[in-house]
């Protein structure tokens, strides 16, 4: 982060749907962060091996990029 932002962090599947909300409107200062996703949507149920998006928001900037869960 490069100044301190709002931060939300959220998984889709390839179709779209919200898969989970990792991080959701937390206030964080600038620096290096990182997030661990145990493979679960947020009911606590594990979702499929494939490809997944994910979407950071920090403030007014906004990063979209592709990852792949294997299991």
């Amino acid at each position: 982060l490069q100044s301190r932002s709002r931060v939300q962090l959220r998984v889709y599947d390839v179709s779209g749907k919200l898969v989970r909300t990792l991080v959701a409107g937390d206030v964080m200062d600038p620096g290096k962060r990182s997030v661990a996703w145990n493979g679960k949507d947020d009911r606590g149920s594990p979702v499929a091996s494939g490809a997944y998006i994910y979407r950071l928001q920090a403030g007014p900037s906004v990063v979209t990029n592709r990852m792949t869960l294997i299991r």
